[in-house]
């Protein structure tokens, strides 16, 4: 699959873990193999946006907001890249971080299976306390919390309902906001 990419030293980047290459995919590896996610359609792009800035806002210092700029590598086998991490910044390397608190995933029509099983499971293997499911389509925001070694809905938003949640840090949302 490699070889396929074209480009040998985006081939070779992705190899090595996650990256958002010059052509708009993004790669990603898990359980060592690599996986390419086409350009997303428009409304993802703005609600990506849409939950940086949110996210931006309510970050304290010693944290940090990632769109599409650092990995989550837990593992030499895993290298994630959603479409928004949040970390601490005492873990943040130049390139990944081995610890998330938040990951967001943006759903499309193309990722949705690899978003909600896939992804819903490694997130929650390695300990990331909070993942959030925004599918901008329907307008829905899914909140999951890590309790043990699953993760636990608190909410499923439609529209302009709101939610407050605490992690990672204190925060109103309503999917109408994120992708009106």
């Amino acid at each position: 699959m490699i070889e396929r990419l074209g480009n040998p030293e985006v081939a070779s980047a992705a190899a090595a873990g996650g990256v958002r290459a010059p052509d708009g995919r993004r790669y990603e590896v898990i359980d060592g193999r690599l996986v390419v996610t086409g350009v997303q359609p428009p409304a993802h792009q703005a609600a990506v946006v849409a939950l940086m800035v949110l996210l931006k806002q309510a970050c304290p210092a010693d944290m940090l907001v990632s769109v599409g700029s650092l990995d989550f590598r837990p593992s030499r086998r895993l290298s994630l890249r959603p479409d928004v991490l949040v970390g601490s910044r005492a873990d943040a390397g130049p390139q990944y971080v081995q610890k998330a608190l938040l990951a967001v995933e943006v759903m499309s029509p193309a990722t949705r299976v690899t978003d909600v099983v896939v992804k819903r499971e490694l997130y929650a293997q390695h300990g990331v306390p909070a993942y959030w499911l925004l599918d901008p389509d329907r307008q829905e925001l899914t909140i999951l919390q890590l309790t043990g070694t699953d993760y636990s809905c608190q909410a499923v938003l439609q529209g302009e309902e709101t939610f407050d949640v605490t992690t990672p840090f204190p925060l109103t949302l309503s999917p109408a906001a994120l992708t009106g």
